[in-house]
């Protein structure tokens, strides 16, 4: 009966069977977030730094300088243009939204070479 409510608790929710399309829904939602703050708190670091003089922005940039920040990043942002490209695309054609689940399988073999390459010459130039 709390079901047809929409009263549903967070464990229950975990067990939604939406199986691909549910989770490229939320890293498609967590990366859009990601990047959000990323501008976000990058905007204030340079207007701490240049206009106040304070050591948050430098704080801040050494954290952009981060290998492991500066590789969530780009996956963030790989993921979400391949990931917004499919759903342009599904919206645009709908006769193509039964094969949902192709479409994801495809975006993940467009996905993980373009983000493994980038990586590995980021990690490249990391260990000089």
């Amino acid at each position: 009966m709390s079901l047809l409510k929409g009263k549903v608790s967070f464990w229950t929710a975990l067990g939604y069977k939406g199986g691909g399309p549910m989770w490229a829904w939320i890293l498609h939602r967590i990366s859009g977030l990601s990047m959000i703050i990323f501008v976000a708190i990058h905007v204030y670091a340079g207007f701490t730094t240049q206009q106040l003089t304070s050591g948050w922005g430098v704080w801040y940039n050494t954290l952009y300088e981060n290998v492991w920040f500066q590789l969530y990043i780009v996956f963030c942002v790989i993921f979400h243009a391949v990931n917004g490209l499919r759903i342009v695309i599904q919206d645009t054609w709908p006769k193509l939204i039964p094969f949902e689940h192709e479409a994801i399988w495809l975006e993940w073999l467009v996905i993980l070479p373009v983000y493994g390459l980038t990586a590995f010459v980021m990690v490249q130039h990391a260990l000089r």
